[in-house]
């Protein structure tokens, strides 16, 4: 289907030139480019020289739909070989920046395509932009995606000289949540949407950031040094590896795992090989999350696996040094600049409360949490979920409540339109000691078994959803070293009993 897509005959007669859209009058929109890109490399106005890039109209404008509004995008055209279809691109952190990685891969694959900086210009963990800016806040959380996609297509529409056929959007992480916002609140703007690791529950997750942060910070003696993560992760690993029958340096269900914290307890003299009293506490806390009162929901605690390096536990919670983490810094810019102000100070959180606060302030411009998706699923779109199950930003265990809610609201509606992935030993977004590229990040082969990308298309125009997907990991670039099927869950990939356990081949999903 994408191969005969591909090769679409000439542009409709009716089509407008690149340069005249400069002219085009959309709602609340100025554009203030519209230029013919030739093939070939390309520098965007940051980050690195893109090559072998196809010829494009690039549009640029900005959006304001509120008085203090200033949405920065750019729609990218294929000049030729246009495939139909319409891809919406998103953004990590607290954005900031357009994607241009994510407009060149989408260009390549023959959509036309958009992306924002969501209404501010900074970096990813940067969150000084919202401090007294309810409208901004509003942009980031929910309102630039949609407006970008409305802009997008209208771009498209005018270009092309007809409306495109098919609308998709994929990304993770804070683009997870982009996505789940976009099934929620806007069901008509895309067909098929794929939200990897989400950061849905934003109000929920950055309050056990900075509950990780107090748990290894508030006590100096609490602190737990990345060297010491390798001799958790052998622990973890030996309490826990074989659970799909086979011993691989992968942790299939830590949510199943018997590993206790207090096993790694020093018996004399500290060493990077134990854990003090003091940091086997702080790692139960961070294992168990916040403490949820009856009737409650928090934030799931983290989960063991996959936990050295810096897309793991060593970037994302222990950092190089105390106050050096992610959660750290997401955590505090989130407090500081949206929920309370500059003066804010960490010591003084209190997780139930200030986390009601940062409901209360700001739930309804950020979460992305209803799990009523019954207008989307009415229009007939799908979504796919994935998580990688040594996620060290966000716990696997939120995807897996989100769908469960999904499952509660929806009941047996659910499998005609959603799937979820866990990926065993995959970190944020990718990475890990487990099998972790299938198409999310533009890696792997392009067909439906090892892409998610297009099973999703395939699902939506063909009807076929996805029994698993096959994940790869790479020794090096083009050379394989595992590859491992992903289920849909509650399924997991299990060992037959014969053949390579580095083949796919060899597993069956259960």
């Amino acid at each position: 289907m994408k191969l005969l897509c591909v090769i679409l005959a000439a542009l409709p007669a009716s089509a407008a030139t690149c340069q005249s859209l400069a002219s085009l009058a959309l709602p609340h929109t100025a554009i203030a480019r519209a230029e013919v890109v030739a093939a070939g490399a390309f520098t965007p106005p940051r980050g690195r020289p893109m090559s072998a890039l196809p010829a494009f109209c690039r549009v640029t404008g900005t959006l304001q739909p509120s008085a203090d509004s200033d949405i920065r995008f750019e729609v990218w055209l294929p000049a030729q070989s246009w495939n139909g279809k319409f891809e919406g691109v998103g953004n990590g952190g607290f954005a900031g920046d357009i994607n241009y990685a994510g407009l060149a891969a989408s260009l390549a694959g023959g959509y036309a395509t958009a992306s924002t900086d969501t209404g501010h210009e900074a970096g990813g963990t940067d969150a000084r932009w919202a401090l007294g800016h309810p409208e901004k806040v509003a942009d980031f959380g929910w309102r630039a995606i949609h407006e970008t996609t409305v802009a997008g297509k209208a771009i498209a529409k005018a270009f092309y000289g007809g409306e495109t056929r098919r609308s998709y959007f994929s990304s993770c992480s804070n683009g997870g949540r982009q996505a789940l916002m976009e099934a929620q609140r806007f069901p008509g703007d895309y067909d098929g949407i794929v939200a990897g690791a989400p950061a849905n529950y934003w109000t929920h997750l950055l309050s056990n950031a900075i509950w990780v942060v107090q748990a290894t910070m508030a006590d100096p003696a609490s602190y737990i040094p990345a060297a010491k993560l390798p001799a958790v992760e052998a622990a973890a690993l030996a309490a826990c590896d074989a659970s799909d029958g086979v011993q691989d340096g992968v942790i299939d269900r830590p949510d199943k795992c018997s590993f206790k914290p207090a096993s790694l307890l020093c018996k004399g003299a500290d060493s990077d090989n134990c854990l003090t009293s003091a940091q086997v506490s702080a790692l139960e806390k961070i294992l168990g999350g916040i403490p949820a009162p009856k009737g409650q929901k928090t934030f799931p605690g983290f989960v063991v696996g996959g936990m050295p390096g810096a897309n793991g536990w060593g970037g994302w919670i222990t950092g190089g040094a105390p106050g050096q983490s992610l959660a750290f810094a997401f955590g505090t810019n989130f407090f500081k600049n949206i929920v309370f102000d500059a003066s804010w100070d960490w010591h003084t959180f209190q997780p139930l409360r200030d986390m009601q606060t940062a409901d209360e302030k700001t739930a309804r411009a950020l979460n992305a949490t209803d799990p009523d998706l019954s207008r989307f699923q009415a229009r007939g779109g799908k979504l796919i979920l994935y998580h990688g199950w040594s996620d060290a930003a966000i716990s696997p265990l939120n995807a897996i409540n989100y769908y469960k809610s999904i499952l509660s609201k929806m009941g047996a509606r659910t499998d005609g339109f959603v799937r979820l992935f866990m990926v065993p030993g995959m970190q944020h977004c990718g990475g890990g000691p487990g099998p972790s590229a299938f198409g999310q990040n533009g890696d792997g082969p392009p067909d439906p078994a090892h892409n998610i990308n297009a099973a999703l298309e395939r699902w939506v125009e063909g009807g076929a959803a996805p029994a698993s997907i096959i994940a790869t990991k790479y020794k090096s670039p083009g050379v394989i070293e595992r590859t491992r099927p992903l289920c849909p869950y509650p399924q997991t990939a299990h060992y037959k009993g014969s053949g390579s356990t580095d083949d796919a081949a060899s597993f069956v999903c259960r």
